[in-house]
């Protein structure tokens, strides 16, 4: 873009002064006052021309000003929420491509509290929390456990769920998590960066893991049978049992107690949104909205009993061997 208050060329008329002067011996007054109209002329036209253009930065200012502050208001009442859409019954994509589960009808229920309009956004999980750094969503609700590791990324709310983990293999498998051999022989599955991955590395480093990007891969390669068991979250595993792919699966040994709580993950400097979102947890929880969201995801199936009765001690006992 040109400058508007560049020098501009001497004008024609000035020239033709100029030009007379030297051809036919005018005196100096008369240059003096040729060059001091073509000078005053000159400051008039400048003067206008930073006018104008002062007038048109303000004008285009104002707009700008404006268009930000709709697009401020607008943004107010928008809670952008980043989930995983892959680990049912928690959050998962729909055929249509919409995203359900228990962590999406949570975040819209606490966007419904605090009057605002959820924007729900698909992440991979191995990039979720990066994703919140940069500012692509305001907060996460994806069934993160809190741990001290993230807990120096993000702020973490209240927790909203307690979780466990569990073991499965096929019906007629002689797997047994009681025994620390059984798990070193054993080919087994999970989610890669999660907890229940966490847990069995560090409780059985010896044992032959198999990690996957995503639980719906862990899943398909325990029905496939390309590993011999897995082990998960309890409640996915409990949605995964009661699904076609599932029916000659079961729980093996007792549910792990790890003190596993999930909670809705913001910016560390966003104390105001985790406030806020605290106190529509403890509305929810209280109006009886927790509890009904709660009852539609988390019905346990018939064939989810498991097939060995191993206590939370003995495999805790068992992992420290």
């Amino acid at each position: 873009m040109s400058n508007p208050l560049a020098p501009a060329n001497i004008s024609s008329t000035s020239a033709i002064i100029l030009s007379s002067s030297k051809r036919f011996l005018r005196p100096k007054s008369l240059l003096v006052m040729a060059a001091l109209l073509t000078l005053t002329g000159c400051s008039n036209s400048q003067n206008e021309s930073d006018d104008n253009v002062n007038s048109e930065a303000t004008a285009t200012k104002a707009s700008e000003t404006a268009e930000n502050n709709t697009a401020a208001t607008d943004d107010d009442n928008v809670l952008r929420i980043g989930t995983e859409g892959a680990y049912a019954p928690f959050n998962y994509t729909n055929a249509d491509g919409t995203l359900g589960g228990f962590d999406v009808d949570i975040a819209n229920a606490v966007c419904a509290d605090l009057h605002m309009t959820c924007e729900i956004i698909a992440q991979d999980w191995d990039g979720i929390i990066p994703g919140l750094k940069a500012g692509k969503y305001d907060a996460i609700v994806a069934a993160m456990s809190v741990t001290p590791e993230r807990a120096k990324q993000v702020a973490f709310t209240d927790p909203y769920f307690s979780n466990a983990l569990v073991f499965l293999a096929k019906k007629d498998s002689s797997f047994d998590p009681a025994n620390s051999s059984d798990i070193n022989a054993h080919s087994i599955a999970a989610q890669r960066s999660t907890i229940s991955s966490q847990w069995l590395e560090n409780a059985y480093p010896k044992a032959n893991m198999k990690l996957y990007d995503t639980l719906s891969n862990a899943f398909l390669d325990l029905g496939s049978g390309r590993v011999d068991a897995m082990i998960s979250d309890k409640l996915p595993a409990l949605e995964w049992l009661g699904s076609p792919s599932g029916s000659n699966y079961v729980l093996k040994g007792d549910e792990i107690d790890i003190n596993d709580n999930f909670a809705i993950a913001v910016r560390p400097n966003d104390e105001a949104l985790r406030e806020k979102i605290n106190k529509s947890l403890a509305n929810l929880k209280s109006n009886g909205t927790y509890d009904k969201i709660n009852q539609k995801y988390f019905a346990v199936p018939e064939n989810a009993a498991p097939t060995e009765a191993t206590s939370t001690e003995s495999v805790a006992d068992n992992a420290a061997q």
